[in-house]
């Protein structure tokens, strides 16, 4: 008799009583693009038929053959993922670069359209393919993840519940893709259209007060057909079952280097404030999806120049003071897990724009949206050479 395949929760939750609190590990996807028209260009093989050790075990396929994503290893603490991350970046830039492929990073690609992408060819995203057709095809997006460590399967799932209500702050701060198809969407996060929207199991996910019940939940799908494996569950938080991680997946990508540390390190503050919560006994939020809904669609469509309703009080504010309590509520974690340095940015981000208020200002302006990558594409290696001073500065103090 065959042996019987394993099911998708074995060792996880073991896994996440063995996580260890504060670790960290960073993703980055970017665009790989023609040298003369910045399109789209399905190089994802030639990139990484080229790619030396180590940067060759940190880059992987996601989805296109367009795209490639960046992975940190597993890090004690913020600072030096953070100085991977940009390292990161460069090396990989500076790769794909010798072989004539400009890189950029934003939530969406400005012009090029989705039936111009192949998907690449290997098992897992064949099955993407034939799951999801047209949804696959479309979801040419990119994106910025965070793990981190959360010891505890009970906690792990309590915390994920909990970092629903900020996913909208979150994503307001990182909305960095209006332009689309060579218009303006008026979207300040288009990209949220393209995937959150339209991917199954994905967005805000239901509360669930504890493993028992989230695994539940699983073990349901799996035993119905409608899942096989971990990875089609694609929340813009969840429980990372290889990891033993809290993963949060909601913010577009990033083409300011500083801005993608800064969100980066919001995302660890949060995680890390909701355990502190946890273990302190202080209830955690549950607010119903419905509401959390409601708020990221204002921070989808009008990013941090929108206002948010505060759900605990039932009050609208503005999303610059929405963040500002964010950094207030979690300012007792900056300094021990080494977080100050990347926050500082954050409050005048939300005062003068971000990606999106960038981009749609300097699209009415250039009237092309090739020129619009074109700054793009600069900005996604100059931002992350700036950001070299920063993260070699924190380098230097730890």
């Amino acid at each position: 008799m065959a042996p019987q395949a394993p099911n998708i929760l074995d060792g996880v939750r073991e896994r996440f009583d063995a996580s260890v609190d504060g670790t960290v590990g960073l993703e980055e996807e970017y665009q790989l693009l023609h040298p003369d028209t910045l399109a789209l260009s399905s190089r994802f093989e030639d990139v990484m038929t080229e790619a030396e050790e180590p940067l060759s075990q940190r880059l992987c396929g996601e989805l296109i053959a367009s795209e490639i994503e960046y992975r940190t290893i597993k890090h004690d603490g913020f600072p030096t993922a953070a100085r991977e991350l940009v390292e990161g970046r460069l090396a990989t830039i500076a790769l794909a670069e010798r072989l004539g492929t400009p890189v950029g990073v934003a939530g969406l690609h400005p012009f090029s359209p989705w039936w111009e992408q192949r998907i690449i060819d290997t098992p897992h995203y064949r099955l993407r393919d034939q799951e999801l057709g047209y949804i696959a095809w479309t979801n040419n997006s990119w994106s910025l993840h965070a793990h981190v460590g959360v010891h505890g399967a009970d906690r792990a799932v309590a915390i994920s519940t909990a970092l629903r209500s900020v996913l909208p702050e979150l994503l307001a701060l990182s909305a960095n893709s209006p332009i689309f198809m060579g218009r303006d969407t008026r979207l300040a996060s288009a990209r949220t259209n393209v995937f959150t929207k339209s991917f199954p199991r994905c967005g805000v996910p239901d509360a669930y007060r504890d493993w028992s019940e989230y695994a539940a939940f699983v073990e349901l799908l799996e035993r119905t057909g409608s899942i096989q494996e971990g990875l089609q569950i694609w929340w813009s938080v969840r429980p990372a079952h290889d990891f033993g991680t809290v993963e949060v997946r909601i913010c577009d990508g990033q083409t300011e280097m500083v801005e993608a540390l800064a969100l980066a390190a919001l995302m660890v503050a949060c995680v890390m404030a909701f355990g502190a919560d946890y273990d302190d006994g202080r209830p955690l939020p549950a607010h119903p999806r419905g509401l959390i809904d409601e708020n990221l669609w204002r921070a989808q469509r009008y990013g941090v120049r929108g206002r948010l309703i505060d759900l605990g009080r039932g009050e609208e504010q503005s999303t610059a003071r929405a963040l500002e309590r964010l950094l207030e509520w979690t300012e007792p974690l900056h300094a021990p897990l080494g977080l100050t340095p990347f926050l500082a940015s954050i409050p005048g981000t939300a005062r003068h724009g971000n990606g999106a208020v960038r981009q749609v200002a300097r699209f009415a302006e250039l009237a092309d949206p090739r020129a619009l990558q074109a700054e793009i594409v600069e900005r996604t290696r100059r931002s992350a050479e700036e950001a070299l001073a920063l993260v070699g500065a924190v380098g230097a103090g730890t």
